[in-house]
């Protein structure tokens, strides 16, 4: 009886299954291999682009505090609200009990809930910022999440301060019933309020943004902001198609189909998402563009702002 073993590496698979071989094995913790175009590359080289492909542009999905370091100011960041945790008031039961899926995501993903939220600076800006986590049960929107978007709006009604949102969700949590799409009506009617004051509210989405979340505040944003590819949208696809009994085009519900029709303002490349921000921040609020580090060093070129009117 062996009492020591060297634990077998994970790998992933350059070809397709037909002709795969062992020598088409890799290490699946050094590289990084592309959903849309299989194309490989090195993981710190895959994360210091973002986690956006150099190949295709793909952007993957990124946890909430990854997405947070991106766009503010290094230790800036001051999470609030962070013990809320939801409950099972349903007592809510499919192939497993809601309350044991809610301790497992809890422990994988080290969340309380699929958002987080909290006050932070962008280029010595301070903003209330919520970003969701798609990877907390699809991002979705029980009572939780809808108290801390109703919270972060409530910050920046309080100390009049901008608001941003970035939404990586697949809408409504059903397991929590009635109490989940309240949120829709308590966050819209924040919205509604920040609008009343003055106050600048900011939208991002990322990929996925739909379903209850996309019909409430994600979509009433002053600017709605939306990274290149994301699925932006409220019923999927095969479900419209099946309604209207017609053909949608192969774009349909992309960020680029969005904006072509006047739903998003614009889309933008993760690289550029905080300059883009920064600068989108300065002009609601009346103040000089600021300069960025990245900026001083020659970074990327300037992108035009194109907002729609209203």
């Amino acid at each position: 009886m062996r009492w020591f073993r060297r634990p077998s590496p994970e790998y992933i698979n350059l070809t397709h299954p037909e002709t795969r071989a062992a020598r088409d094995r890799i290490p699946k913790d050094l590289w990084n291999k592309c959903a849309n175009c299989d194309a490989i590359v090195l993981k710190k080289d895959f994360e210091a682009s973002l986690a956006v492909c150099p190949s295709c542009g793909r952007h993957e999905r990124i946890p909430a505090h990854t997405r947070i370091q991106q766009l503010t100011d290094p230790g800036t960041f001051q999470e609030m609200n962070a013990g809320l945790v939801a409950t099972d008031p349903l007592e809510f039961e499919d192939k497993r009990k809601y309350a044991e899926h809610l301790e497992a995501t809890r422990k994988k993903t080290g969340l309380n809930d699929a958002l987080v939220m909290g006050r932070a600076r962008m280029a010595d800006m301070p903003v209330s910022l919520a970003v969701m986590d798609f990877f907390f049960m699809g991002g979705s929107m029980g009572s939780v999440l809808g108290e801390k978007v109703a919270r972060t709006m409530e910050l920046s009604l309080a100390e009049r301060i901008p608001c941003i949102t970035v939404t990586s969700t697949g809408g409504a949590r059903m397991q929590e019933g009635i109490l989940s799409l309240m949120q829709m009506a308590k966050t819209s009617i924040l919205c509604a309020k920040m609008q009343e004051e003055r106050i600048p509210f900011i939208s991002v989405l990322a990929d996925p943004s739909t379903a209850g979340v996309m019909a409430s505040f994600a979509s009433l944003g002053d600017v709605i902001i939306a990274e290149p590819g994301a699925y932006v949208g409220f019923a999927g696809k095969r479900v419209i198609e099946q309604t209207i009994k017609q053909p949608l085009p192969p774009h349909f519900q992309t960020s680029e189909f969005q904006r072509e029709h006047g739903f998003v303002d614009m889309v933008v490349h993760r690289k550029e998402l905080r300059r883009t921000l920064v600068r989108i921040l300065a002009m609601l609020t009346g103040q000089p563009s600021p300069v960025l580090p990245e900026d001083k060093n020659g970074a990327a070129e300037e992108v035009p702002i194109e907002v729609k009117s209203t």
